[in-house]
């Protein structure tokens, strides 16, 4: 199960199951709810995410471009291993700012 709270005037999503096709209705809700407002800063901690499919890579980088078209960002935090190897080889990485915890993340928006 995934969820949201607030940190700050940052929106985190966080969850401890893969990010996979089955999830991606309830992930997309959450984080469409980030989106509509004015100019989103998100977060998503990967950090217990144990798997991101292509379903889910697909709806990071969709979400990912909504927020820029909307001034704002989605940014990743604590990737386990696996799912640091899966944004690398499959050249998505590349796209987000990654940070090593949550709280990093959310405070990069202050700079």
């Amino acid at each position: 199960m995934f969820e949201r709270f607030r940190q700050g005037a940052v929106d985190v999503i966080r969850g401890k199951d893969s990010l996979t096709v089955e999830k991606i209705k309830q992930v997309s809700k959450l984080l469409d709810e980030c989106v509509q407002r004015g100019q989103p800063r998100i977060v998503f901690d990967l950090e217990e995410v144990p798997l991101i499919d292509g379903a889910g890579l697909e709806m990071l980088l969709d979400v990912w471009d909504r927020c820029l078209k909307r001034g704002g960002v989605l940014k990743l935090s604590a990737p386990n291993p696996l799912c640091r190897e899966i944004l690398s080889i499959t050249d998505v990485g590349p796209q987000f700012e990654i940070f090593g915890d949550t709280l990093s993340a959310a405070g990069s928006f202050a700079r």
